[in-house]
């Protein structure tokens, strides 16, 4: 009907899908810029290269069909953070796009086994718990759209190419997410120092089930409704003075005692 004011909620949503239809993200660094380019899911902007780097990306740049744009090492004209490590190699690019959420978790690559990350932001973090759920054969990486790492050039150089193989899946509320896996099947494992039983205590209760391991942010941990959402909340033992681990090393960790049921 004309004159029919769109609701609120409808006219944010719609806002968001442009802004995000914009996004681009530089990609540096020779191993994240290379396997970028391998990638037929990535969609590529503009490839900026020194001479030495498009040696070494020779085939890669070849593969991808685009025509990288040649600077001087001395000049590297690009919008990333001064001290990044970029090997002469950087690459705008839109954020991978992986499809529905349910379909990933029930029936993608992998192995039925799921990380979640709450308010995750560090993305050297996110990059290494990409990493090892590649190495592990996890089916996804699952974190809050809001108060988590973005997809950047920092995160993908620490994945090492993960990023470009290993699903990464931004959701709008983490703990509504973490619901609809246990709809899925998975059994919901939060890790967390004061955990009520052992990591492998909770991964043999869980049995042939799918599990989801569910990481907090080191320092505040599991939220609250994290928590409460989570099946069982379990501990990973220590032999030392100290039981705290880096919520990178606790996921790996965790994703080798999970895949090896």
């Amino acid at each position: 009907m004309a004159g029919t004011t769109k609701p609120t909620w409808v006219v944010d949503k719609e806002r968001t899908k442009r802004a995000e239809a914009k996004e681009t993200v530089w990609l540096f660094g020779l191993h994240a810029v290379r396997d970028a380019l391998m990638n037929p899911m990535r969609e590529k902007l503009r490839l900026v290269l020194t001479k030495n780097a498009l040696d070494k990306l020779q085939e890669a740049v070849a593969l991808s069909g685009m025509e990288p744009e040649l600077t001087d090492p001395k000049r590297f004209d690009v919008p990333i953070a001064e001290d990044s490590v970029h090997q002469g190699a950087a690459l705008e690019a839109r954020p991978l796009a992986w499809g529905n959420f349910e379909d990933i978790c029930i029936s993608g690559k992998g192995l039925p086994l799921v990380v979640c990350l709450d308010r995750v932001t560090d993305p050297h973090n996110v990059g290494a718990v990409l990493r090892s759920a590649e190495v592990f054969g996890a089916r996804a990486v699952i974190a809050p759209r809001h108060h988590s790492a973005p997809e950047t050039g920092a995160l993908a150089k620490t994945a090492s190419g993960a990023l470009e193989r290993q699903p990464y899946l931004r959701v709008t509320n983490l703990a509504d997410a973490m619901v609809s896996l246990r709809e899925m099947g998975f059994r919901l494992i939060g890790l967390d120092g004061d955990g009520t039983v052992t990591l492998d205590e909770a991964l043999a209760e869980a049995g042939n089930r799918a599990v989801a391991l569910v990481l907090g942010a080191e320092g505040p941990g599991l939220r609250d409704r994290t928590r409460e959402t989570c099946d069982v909340v379990a501990r990973i033992p220590y032999q030392g003075q100290s039981g705290s681990l880096n919520v990178s090393n606790a996921a790996a960790v965790a994703l080798y005692a999970a895949s090896t049921r």
